[in-house]
């Protein structure tokens, strides 16, 4: 009896196990962007280039996965050069001290069938901040190399000040609230 107690414990072990598929960010096809008010009037956008991540779960049951994602800061694109060459100064990023920011996820709740509050810490420069992400489910498709793709959107935003990112404290020029803005399609590895 005991033997076939064991028997069924491992097949339930090896199932979950199964069902926790690991996809890959498809850099292709996805961005890291975010958007500051300038001068109190405009807005500059911008994006990050370079950068991977993962999530790690089941499909059917996304409040258990686990996510992971690295940013290359010094990867940062405004279409202007100079401007970026500054962003990745000690005013800013500093990414000579800083090169990469990072979010690890600490929990998932779904609010309904397409939306979920991606909880976890995110950390830029050398702050750690626990944030809720608001994510928007794509849904999920084939790739043509037959393994699972699955899309998500999702927003953030922060107070650049709470990161250390403190040019221009007075925000005369740029605003303290900098919004993070994903669009994220992952692959089954």
């Amino acid at each position: 009896m005991k033997k076939v107690g064991l028997l069924f414990a491992s097949l339930f072990l090896m199932l979950g196990l199964m069902a926790q598929t690991k996809y890959s960010v498809d850099k292709a096809h996805s961005s890291v962007n975010f958007k500051v008010k300038h001068n109190g009037i405009s807005f500059v956008n911008g994006s990050f280039n370079s950068f991977d991540g993962f999530i790690q779960g089941d499909l059917n049951n996304l409040e258990k996965a686990n996510v992971e994602f690295t940013v290359d800061a010094a990867s940062i694109d405004t279409r202007v050069e100079p401007r970026d060459k500054h962003l990745r100064s000690a005013d800013f990023f500093d990414v000579e001290k800083y090169p990469n920011m990072s979010f690890k996820s600490t929990g998932i709740e779904k609010v309904d069938d397409k939306s979920y509050k991606l909880n976890g810490l995110l950390t830029i420069k050398d702050v750690t901040k626990q944030v809720t992400f608001d994510v928007k489910y794509g849904g999920e498709t084939v790739g043509r190399d037959g393994k699972d793709i699955i899309g998500f959107s999702g927003k953030y935003t922060i107070n650049r000040m709470d990161y250390n990112v403190v040019y221009d404290p007075d925000s005369k020029t740029i605003a303290k609230e900098v919004d993070i803005i994903l669009y994220m399609e992952f692959k089954a590895n």
